[in-house]
């Protein structure tokens, strides 16, 4: 009993250990983009990933290729929304706005899927769910208009928050699309084919925007990202769901503005302020808020009334 609980106990490090990496890839994300255009940056990452795996997927995903064809365009749209748009967009807001707002900005993730669950998966959110995501919201304006809301009622430049909003609007849809295809496929399979996909759906765009070189300055960053970022902490967050279950683990995520905040301040020197404090405090409490179910017997009444 006493080594399964020391089990757990060390199993507590893999979620942690992936929202590092997440995290500081945000860093590098905002660092980088002075060296290297968003497109660039977006396709070097997944292909290093792939030249990676290759290696070892390769003629496992060409015996499963029955199995793979016929669920080609699901991995296709999981990887359009997942790898190149969501990351596309994160790269580019983050020539316009801070590491720390984009931290604080990806902690939305769980909201932004409430809401593209009820579109989709017809999932209606209870009032926890609801009452969270506008306190949520709410802190976030703050952190936007860096507390002063007529300074964001007049037009100031946020593009790159709005940028960052729409990204993890995207990522929410991937999640949805997972859980409501829940495609009979291995896992690392899923990740292969749709890094593969991401390499293909950045050929166009290279064409149109171009290509820079790799050099001294934005190489370890794409590596980075092609390596930690991409393989790394997902393998290490699924190690972590089979050791302490979904719910458990995704609350791990409420960590990514506080673990960016502090990488950001130490390497880019940003600056922590007081209306990031108060903006993220209603933020990270509308998230937990919105994670929060209806009793069981509150559950009960509610089905035996529909």
């Amino acid at each position: 009993m006493s080594q399964v609980m020391k089990y757990h106990k060390w199993a507590f490090i893999f979620p942690i250990l992936a929202v590092l990496i997440w995290s500081l890839n945000i860093v590098v994300t905002r660092y980088v983009s002075d060296y290297i255009s968003p497109v660039s940056i977006s396709f070097y990452r997944w292909l290093i990933a792939f030249i990676i795996l290759t290696p070892f997927m390769f003629m496992s995903v060409w015996r499963q290729r029955r199995l793979v064809i016929p669920y080609l365009p699901k991995l296709a749209v999981l990887s359009a929304f997942g790898m190149v748009l969501y990351q596309g967009l994160a790269y580019t807001a983050a020539h316009y706005t801070s590491a720390t707002n984009m931290g604080i900005v990806n902690a939305f993730i769980p909201i932004f899927t409430i809401f593209v669950s009820l579109a989709i998966l017809k999932d209606v959110p209870n009032r926890f769910a609801v009452f969270g995501s506008i306190l949520s919201f709410a802190g976030l304006l703050y952190v936007m208009s860096q507390g002063n809301i007529n300074k964001l009622l007049s037009g100031g430049g946020h593009l790159g928050d709005a940028l960052m909003i729409i990204a993890v609007f995207f990522y929410a849809f991937y999640g949805v699309f997972l859980k409501k295809w829940q495609l009979p496929l291995p896992i690392m399979t899923s990740l292969y084919v749709q890094i593969g996909f991401s390499v293909i759906f950045h050929i166009p765009l290279i064409l149109w925007f171009g290509l820079d070189a790799l050099n001294v300055q934005n190489a370890p960053s794409a590596i980075y990202a092609g390596v930690f970022a991409s393989l790394i902490a997902p393998l290490v967050w699924m190690l972590a769901v089979q050791q302490l279950g979904p719910n458990r683990t995704s609350i791990f995520m409420n960590l990514v503005p506080v673990f960016t905040a502090v990488i950001a301040s130490v390497w880019l020197s940003e600056q922590w302020t007081i209306y990031h404090t108060l903006g993220g405090i209603v933020i990270l409490t509308g998230i937990i808020m919105a994670q929060k179910k209806v009793s069981s017997k509150k559950s009960e009444l509610m089905q035996e009334q529909n």
